[in-house]
């Protein structure tokens, strides 16, 4: 008696019809992907090999950044991060625009680290009295609301160079410009897309009610997050490898550790101190997201100390955190960078 091979084929599959069921429903249930992200703890990271001024003071204690993981969302994450107390189920259009890609918001992510770390030099050499020398090419665009003027003529990475044929190099002075125009009025901006250089005329529109907040403009062009394009010119040199890390909240501590290894005196007194913040010119530390997952990341790493922004519930956030977990770390709040260095200077 012989069976041929289409006859194996069917008793394979009738014998094994549940098997093949549940991997493929399992597969389809595993890599499905959620409109959804997951945030979770990521680590803290000694400054001391990512930032390096030439000829700086080396100290015993640590100044360290905290990071938040974060990723897209799949069934089984999405139901493990709801039932973590430190997993955050974050709706997609919360981190990226409707229309961004994934590269896209990698890359925004990447100039506000590069911003970040160009605040944070020009702010500690100018505290520590050393020379920095600034020089700002234009703003870049990299974030765009939907369904607003900016979205049919800009894309992400093109740089503004001037407003209604008036140079614009820096963020500041782009929102200067912007801020009194009114729905309706008319915007001619002149752009950088790579080599290429174009006039584009926009017109000032009322922004959709769900971008509308209480205080601030009520109408504009639908740029977010403008970026400024800075070259810095420092003595003595300095040199900062984030690698892939991206966002602007690592500010406060890059400023500490520049101001660190430019000063004599040991800023952390032998201690490991972690935290968190970004950092204008102006010396105020903003708030950021995930603060409860980045006292996590710092318990972890041993850190002693953790400066959290007050502004944004960022502080009261912290201190619930470092007491769920049964943290000794001491959680400072910080308004301003003289705020941390008053701290350290009575350690």
């Amino acid at each position: 008696m012989t069976i041929n091979k289409d006859e194996k084929k069917k008793n394979f599959f009738s014998q094994n019809k549940f098997v093949i069921l549940f991997l493929i429903a399992f597969a389809f249930i595993a890599f499905y992907p959620l409109p959804y992200y997951i945030t979770s703890p990521g680590d803290a990271r000694l400054l001391d090999p990512i930032i390096h001024v030439e000829g700086g003071d080396e100290d015993k204690g640590e100044f360290m950044l905290t990071t938040v993981s974060i990723g897209t969302a799949n069934i089984p994450q999405y139901i493990w991060a709801k039932f973590s107390d430190y997993r955050e189920v974050i709706p997609a259009d919360q981190i990226r625009s409707e229309d961004e890609t994934d590269e896209e918001y990698n890359q925004r992510q990447l100039q506000m680290m590069e911003d970040s770390q160009h605040a944070a030099t020009i702010v500690a050499y100018q505290e520590a009295g050393k020379k920095v020398d600034i020089e700002y090419h234009g703003v870049y665009v990299t974030g765009i609301m939907s369904g607003m003027p900016a979205e049919e003529k800009l894309k992400i990475g093109d740089k503004i160079v001037a407003v209604d044929h008036k140079a614009v190099m820096e963020t500041k002075r782009l929102l200067e410009v912007l801020s009194p125009k009114k729905a309706g009025d008319k915007v001619d901006l002149t752009i950088l897309r790579g080599d290429k250089k174009m006039d584009i005329a926009l017109n000032i529109e009322e922004f959709p009610k769900k971008y509308i907040q209480d205080e601030g403009p009520k109408a504009g062009l639908g740029i977010t997050s403008p970026v400024a394009d800075v070259s810095i010119s420092t003595d003595p040199k300095i040199k900062i490898d984030t690698s892939q890390i991206g966002g602007p909240s690592a500010g406060l501590m890059f400023t500490l550790e520049i101001m660190d290894q430019l000063n004599d005196k040991d800023l952390t007194h032998g201690k490991k101190i972690a935290g968190t913040g970004t950092m204008d010119l102006q010396k105020n530390v903003g708030p950021i997201g995930g603060i409860q997952q980045k006292i996590v990341a710092a318990d972890d790493a041993g850190a002693e100390i953790f400066f959290a922004p007050v502004a944004g519930n960022n502080y009261r956030d912290a201190v619930k955190a470092q007491k769920d977990i049964g943290s000794k770390m001491k959680i400072v709040p910080v308004k301003t960078l003289d705020d941390a260095l008053e701290y350290l200077e009575k350690l």
